[in-house]
């Protein structure tokens, strides 16, 4: 079990190895209470769509209670939803055969004679569309992981985005497994400090940015250049 990558670190290792340096290092792998708060919102879909304004605007939310309600009205429409807001299960720890890691759902599948489906509840924004790289190759580790579980395949995976009411499904295309791989081979061979990312917007927001030492630069220093 110790030989498996966790599935956070491959998300780490497709963002930026130098993070998932400082994360090993430092045993940094909680989330904090905030991402906690956000995560909850996906196991309570159906009370957010009748919530009123107010109620909404106290929850972590990303947009306006009028988007969001506008959002989960949509969401409602997938034939998925009876299944992402009744999941066969919850928080159920994964091994398969190089990689563990947490699915904080598992998703009926339409035919009863299907496999259910990792869901991985990320508390951030979806880009506009599909899913960001991290959380793709966190979403395959995952399916890869139940798929070797239960010795069938598994095709797919969803990434939800609670705090926007936005799911998204991320399948195991040629690109993807591929991206999971390099993320792989990153992660299992991370015994030397990786060089820093240049002037790059993941810096800004990285909790490691004062200890790595990375200059970042806004919009108007690189224009005054």
């Amino acid at each position: 079990m110790s030989s498996l990558v966790a599935a956070s670190d491959l998300a780490r290792a497709a963002y930026c190895p130098r993070q998932l340096y400082y994360a090993r290092r430092d045993d940094d792998r909680a989330p904090p209470p905030a991402v906690r708060e956000v995560r909850s919102l996906a196991f309570a879909y159906p009370d957010l769509l009748d919530a009123p304004g107010d109620e909404l605007a106290a929850r972590p939310i990303s947009v306006s209670p009028a988007a969001y309600r506008e959002n989960l009205a949509r969401l409602r429409e997938r034939d998925d939803w009876g299944a992402l807001t009744d999941p066969v299960a919850r928080d159920v720890f994964l091994a398969g055969k190089d990689c563990r890691g947490i699915a904080h759902k598992l998703v009926r599948s339409p035919g009863d004679d299907q496999p259910p489906v990792p869901s991985l509840v990320s508390p951030g924004e979806p880009p506009e569309r599909g899913v960001w790289e991290p959380q793709r190759v966190r979403a395959v580790a995952l399916a890869k992981a139940l798929a070797w579980e239960r010795e069938t395949s598994i095709p797919r995976a969803l990434v939800e985005y609670p705090a926007v009411g936005v799911v998204r499904t991320v399948r195991l295309t040629t690109g993807n497994k591929a991206a999971y791989r390099r993320a792989l081979g990153i992660a299992r061979g991370l015994d030397f400090v990786p060089s820093r990312l240049r002037n790059s917007a993941k810096c800004e927001s990285c909790a490691y940015r004062e200890r790595c030492g990375v200059k970042t630069w806004s919009l108007a220093s690189l224009l005054g250049r």
